[in-house]
């Protein structure tokens, strides 16, 4: 297969809605350029990117697909994404290494909620963008409306490249770089080239001007240039529109008939001119500090974007060559554990068709087989320093399910489907919780978990159950109060005997020591699972041997992993330890561990106990024609709303929200809203649980 050097090498990400076209203009951009004979359709389910079983029988994509295609001797890397949030984490794990950004949006439906959810993420990384308007020959179509939305999203930044039009009833283009008109025949494919007729004549020549005057703003020598000659020539304005893109200030609009065909092959050409190269960007900066030149004359090294398990395969390795470049059987370390890796294959990939290749270069996007080190956001690298690229940042959960296997023997296999899950996509979070005892799952939404449940058992084999998990409260007292326990037992020989008479209170930082004691020792623990036990050694005259007291102070520590309220661990409390009596014959460690036990227990329960329940930071991006009923929602949900900012199309709205109240909330959020709004939720802190809820918890527990 051709190997391509690093100038005419191009990565572009195609992204948008659900439904704007994305997975036909690929086909499409295969099609024409001859690398397929046949286009499939997304209904027919014979797409080179939707290949996989679940995406054809839902009719959509879920996973990101690496394809590529060759345009007047230009290799474009391409990648498919899907249009939903709930599958965000390939999203932006394909713009990580994209150079350019590819927004379809569905010209009878404008710019879509799902549009703007991954403009927020686009704009953050910063890179070169275009929008391509689709479906400009439905009867529907909407282009006006369509590109001001465009412009709203990127703050007036957008710029018309071309405009649809109808000849003699025939699907026609305007191109205002070129100034030219493309008239396709019904069936799409080549265009006819003309002259822009008298019609359309004014509008072409205001919108080329405009074209000139922005390309113009991002080079001083071509503004220069500008107020000299009063234009621009095409290889200028080029130069121009070049520039704005690489610094995220012009953004390139161009219309298509994706499923016909017609546009196609402008916008790969445009494409392959004027859309930045790897070698055209800033160095990166490594985690070492120093900075990464993308150039072949580098050491080579590789980020890792993307991990994929397929059947008969096994794991198959993605990752895009950010220096020097990867030949067949090169050996390279990796710098997250110095394991070395042998690169004994070497593909590009066309959705589940492989390419083998022998070399690839900087700025290109390949694949590997059976890594044994190597996960996603790893690097690969050669040379004597190691070279370590910042990883791709992925959200946190938004639900979290708890999940179990119908039958106990199938636990180690659900465990292993579920490692395998993740490492293909990150946003699926596993963990186990300590206190509450069960296997934890956090993903987007509940199509989200639709899709891991899918797997599970379609490519696992293993059958899944999936529930509200148990809140994870934790215990506390409120006032002073004081107990005694005396632990006896007598059974033939030596027996157990042991008192304690301790004091505790509720502590918290600052707090003045102790009065009335004398004050032996103290010792602070920074809890496991958060908060502070501060323990007082307050003994007079040796009642207690201090060989004793760590025993004293372990029997505290497991009462505080279950507390007596709803066996959730206890936190902040301090203990001071100030009488007792043992046996010169019976005492011994399990004696005062046992006592202590019995003798804080009672304690706790006569110091007025509360229960505290988590409390999560969520902030909502709403439209604010919504706000009201999202707020009627939280406020049902028990939360405190904080405060509002003005976002860019929308309502920032800040609250603290008890975790026991959230479940649920993606789907109900989305129902209330059409699916227009988007949260983030993380832990705060813990908070008391109202009055009137605690015994209602405590019973239910």
């Amino acid at each position: 297969m051709k190997v391509f050097d690093e100038k005419h090498i191009k990565n572009i990400v195609l992204v948008g809605a659900h439904h704007s076209g994305k997975t036909t203009l690929s086909e499409t951009m295969l099609f024409e350029a001859g690398l397929i004979n046949r286009r499939g359709t997304v209904e027919t389910k014979n797409t080179v990117s939707d290949y996989q079983d679940i995406e054809h029988e839902r009719n959509a994509s879920i996973y990101a697909t690496p394809l590529h295609t060759e345009w007047r001797n230009y290799k474009i890397n391409i990648i498919d994404t899907p249009g939903l949030d709930d599958f965000i984490g390939e999203i932006i794990a394909s713009l990580s290494v994209a150079d350019t950004v590819v927004t379809v949006v569905n010209g009878r439906q404008g710019v879509e909620v799902g549009t703007e959810i991954i403009w927020n993420y686009i704009d953050s990384y910063r890179k070169a963008s275009l929008f391509v308007i689709n479906q400009i020959d439905h009867p529907n179509l909407n282009f006006e409306e369509s590109y001001k939305g465009i412009n709203k999203l990127v703050g007036n930044h957008a710029v018309k490249i071309q405009f649809p039009v109808k000849i003699d009833g025939a699907q026609g283009i305007i191109d205002v770089l070129k100034m030219k008109l493309y008239k396709f025949k019904p069936e799409g494919g080549k265009p006819e080239k003309l002259a822009i007729p008298k019609t359309y004549a004014e509008l072409a020549n205001s919108l080329h001007n405009e074209l000139v005057e922005k390309a113009a703003e991002n080079d001083d020598e071509l503004l220069e240039l500008f107020f000299e000659k009063g234009t621009l020539n095409e290889d200028e304005m080029r130069k121009g529109i070049k520039a704005g893109m690489l610094n995220h200030e012009l953004f390139p609009v161009f219309c298509v008939s994706a499923l016909n065909d017609m546009g196609t092959g402008r916008l790969m050409g445009f494409i392959d001119n004027l859309a930045p190269a790897a070698i055209h960007l800033k160095p990166e900066l490594t985690i070492e500090g120093q900075e990464l030149y993308p150039k072949k004359e580098e050491p080579t090294s590789l980020f890792v974007f993307k991990t994929l398990y397929q059947p008969n395969l096994g794991q198959v390795t993605f990752f895009k060559v950010k220096s020097g470049e990867v030949n067949l059987n090169d050996k390279l370390i990796n710098s997250r554990n110095a394991e070395t890796e042998t690169i004994n294959q070497l593909f590009i990939m066309d959705g589940k068709d492989r390419n083998p290749v022998n070399k690839l270069v900087v700025g290109d996007i390949g694949a590997t087989l059976k890594l044994k080190y190597t996960d996603t956001n790893d690097t690969l690298y050669s040379g004597k320093d190691q070279i370590t690229l910042k990883g791709i940042n992925y959200p946190e959960p938004r639900i979290t399910k708890t999940v179990k296997t119908q039958s106990a023997n199938e636990d180690e296999k659900l465990n292993e489907a579920l490692k395998k899950i993740h490492d293909q996509d990150p946003t699926v979070v596993v963990s186990f919780s300590r206190e509450t005892k069960e296997l934890l799952l956090g993903c987007q939404g509940e199509l989200h978990l639709a899709t891991i449940d899918w797997t599970l058992k379609n490519v696992y084999g293993v059958e899944a159950e999936f529930s509200k998990p148990k809140t994870a409260y934790r215990e506390t007292i409120q006032k002073a109060s004081t107990a005694s326990y005396r632990h006896k037992k007598q059974s033939g020989g030596a027996g157990q005997f042991a008192q304690v008479h301790l004091k505790i209170e509720p502590w918290f930082e600052g707090m003045p020591e102790p009065e009335g004691f004398n004050i032996r020792g103290k010792e602070v623990i920074d809890l496991d699972w958060g908060g502070t036990l501060v323990f007082y050694n307050c003994i007079v005259g040796g009642v207690i041997d201090s060989r004793y007291l760590p025993s004293v102070l372990k029997g505290i520590l497991e009462v505080m992993e279950s507390g007596p309220l709803t066996n959730s661990y206890i936190r902040d409390v301090r203990v001071m330890v100030y009488d007792g009596k043992m046996h010169a014959v019976d005492s011994n460690d399990i004696s005062f561990k046992i006592a202590s036990a019995h003798a804080f227990k009672e304690a706790f329960m006569k110091a007025n106990p509360k229960l505290l329940e988590p409390v999560n930071e969520v902030i909502v991006n709403v439209p604010e024609e919504m706000l009201g009923n999202v707020m009627t929602d939280l406020q049902a949900r028990r939360s405190i709303i904080q405060g509002f900012e003005n976002g860019d199309n929308c309502q920032i709205l800040k609250c603290q929200v008890p975790v026991a109240e959230l479940f649920g909330y993606s789907s109900d959020l989305r129902s209330i809203t059409q699916g227009k709004a988007t949260f983030k939720s993380k832990f705060s802190c813990y908070e008391p649980v109202p009055a009137n809820l605690q015994s209602q918890i405590a019973h239910q527990i």
